[in-house]
């Protein structure tokens, strides 16, 4: 065809860039077909596709069960003040991993519909629809179990209890609380620091001074952690309908305060374990240290209420649990 010689209109357009289309040659098309699988594009497997064992995985929350996991150690440790009895601790954590994961799993399968209106969780297995409810929930009770079996017959009573109410108060009390009161994250401090408290227990048989210094230690430092992550995330909690502070105060001045009075209460828990006699000065000077650390980023937050001043807050809350763990361990290898 012999174009005119003239600047072409919309109709014109459409007619020569046919021309080079795949539809105007299906030829092509064949011969695409029969090329060498080597050379084709190969496209990123879609989210169906992907492996149901990591989708499982995910709904154990495994982040927040590593956490859970670590402070139990770090309670443990706290009622160890000799010798660690190895196959018992073994036990307390591998009890605590099973009954953390177990609660993950079951609060993914009660918020899967508010899951779905977030945009940061709405592919999730559940919301996406990669796993049934169902199997979540059979998945989740089946963890819970075994968390709590273990602890009854590997561990001892208490601990047991602590592990099953830990679950309780997740799911029934703070979970509901999430879409009801601005309160929740105070509320749910409790539970969130009772394996702390169960590791404790788990080595002593008993509710000690270590292990309450310990329990408000992890009571207090969710606070900063959840608080700038709701900030961060506060448009999409309000299309759920969650209750969460920087919602109701979108002006961010009640969270970045409370931000830094509670990580400023946190550094003074954090001296608690060694003035109760549980450790010793190298664990007391390097939790000095690791407060004020932790204070510099609470209080960037507190002067620029911004979300990237708030992922340094959460980035920083995140390490600071390992790093005490790793401060008790010092001061015992020194002690």
């Amino acid at each position: 065809m012999e174009l005119p010689n003239r600047p072409l209109d919309p109709t014109d357009r459409k007619e020569v860039l046919l021309l080079d289309t795949p539809a105007a040659h299906p030829e092509s098309l064949e011969a695409f077909g029969n090329r060498p699988r080597s050379n084709r594009r190969q496209l990123p497997a879609p989210e169906s596709q992907r492996p149901a064992l990591l989708d499982y995985w995910d709904l154990a929350k495994p982040e927040i069960s590593f956490l859970v996991t670590i402070s139990a150690l770090a309670g443990f440790l706290l009622g160890s003040p000799d010798d660690v009895e190895g196959w018992l601790l073994g036990v307390t954590l591998i009890g605590t991993a099973l009954s953390a994961g177990g609660g993950g799993v079951l609060n993914h399968y009660l918020e899967r519909g508010f899951d779905a209106k977030m945009r940061r969780t709405a592919n999730r297995p559940l919301p996406s629809g990669r796993i049934a409810p169902l199997k979540a929930l059979l998945f989740g009770t089946a963890l819970t179990v075994s968390g709590v079996a273990t602890m009854l017959f590997f561990v001892n009573i208490p601990t047991a209890i602590l592990a099953a109410l830990t679950v309780f108060l997740y799911l029934f009390v703070y979970t509901p609380l999430k879409r009801q009161t601005k309160y929740n994250t105070l509320i749910g401090t409790i539970p969130g620091a009772l394996p702390a408290l169960g590791g404790y227990t788990a080595a002593t048989g008993v509710l000690g001074a270590g292990g309450w210094a310990l329990f408000a230690i992890l009571a207090l430092w969710q606070m900063p952690h959840f608080l700038s992550l709701a900030w961060m995330y506060r448009k999409d909690y309000a299309r759920a309908g969650y209750a969460m502070l920087p919602v109701l105060e979108p002006d961010g001045a009640s969270t970045v305060r409370q931000t830094l009075l509670f990580t400023l209460t946190l550094g003074i828990a954090s001296l608690l374990p060694t003035l109760v006699g549980a450790t010793g000065w190298v664990y007391f000077a390097g939790a000095l240290i690791l407060s004020v650390w932790f204070l510099v980023p609470a209080y960037a937050f507190y002067r620029a209420r911004t979300t990237q001043a708030a992922r340094r807050v959460l980035m920083a809350s995140i390490l600071y649990i390992p790093l005490l763990v790793v401060l008790i361990f010092a001061d015992r290898w020194v002690s």
